[in-house]
């Protein structure tokens, strides 16, 4: 049974979730302040977040700064306000989606399972040959990218990042030297219906540069810029 912990100081739609999440199979926590949220996380080991953007004590931003200190768990942030600066900020600190309040609860539980499905590891992640590797994993010469597990390791070090930064890394890793747009980044890993700036491409390819040339490690591949036009994983 999947969990899920549901952060929102509205106990109307507390409730709400937590009856749709239990009627479909949910085990549900809820609290409903951003200080709780943090405190009750690890013990609650949740496989998604619901993650109200204003909260009392620690509000939404705060909450998933904390989360993603320790860990890569999916979450969803709720908003009443629909700035797009909002919905920016957010997905640049690691969250996986974003809903606007009001929302209807079968679209939520919708993208809660869409989120799920893209982490979840498949019965037999063990496919394919060396070389790029197979639709879960792609390799390289000093790195490995497991989408199956959600794990990349480079320089012999296990290199934590959140869900989007390994998306969009797999993404460019599993089509070598093709050159792809902000737009088309963002369709592919953020889906059609991502009202972000481009902006936060730059952001997460920068954030996932900086973890790699940590490791040193990197002698035959490299994320480039091509200006003008976007990115690409260039292997030589």
């Amino acid at each position: 049974m999947k969990k899920a912990l549901i952060v929102d100081d509205d106990p109307h739609i507390s409730e709400l979730l937590r009856l749709y999440f239990d009627k479909d199979g949910f085990d549900v926590v809820t609290c409903y302040d951003g200080n709780h949220a943090v405190e009750i996380f690890p013990q609650a080991a949740p496989d998604i977040v619901i993650l109200d953007l204003m909260l009392p004590g620690k509000d939404g931003y705060d909450v998933l700064r904390e989360i993603r200190r320790t860990s890569n768990v999916p979450v969803i942030m709720l908003t009443a306000r629909g700035d797009t600066l909002d919905k920016v900020v957010g997905l640049e600190l690691g969250a996986d989606d974003y809903v606007q309040k009001p929302f209807e609860p079968k679209e939520l539980l919708a993208r809660v399972k869409a989120v799920l499905r893209r982490v979840e590891t498949p019965q037999d992640p063990q496919k394919a040959s060396q070389n790029h590797g197979s639709s879960e994993w792609v390799e390289y010469p000093g790195i490995r990218i497991d989408k199956s597990r959600y794990s990349v390791t480079a320089g012999g070090q296990n290199i934590e990042m959140p869900p989007k930064e390994l998306e969009l890394l797999f993404f460019l890793a599993s089509h070598p030297n093709r050159v792809f747009t902000r737009e088309q980044l963002l369709e592919n890993i953020w889906g059609f219906d991502y009202f972000g700036e481009s902006r936060t491409v730059d952001v997460h390819i920068k954030r996932i540069r900086e973890k790699l040339e940590e490791t040193g490690e990197h002698p035959n591949w490299q994320i480039k810029t091509v200006w003008g036009v976007g990115y690409k994983f260039e292997a030589f």
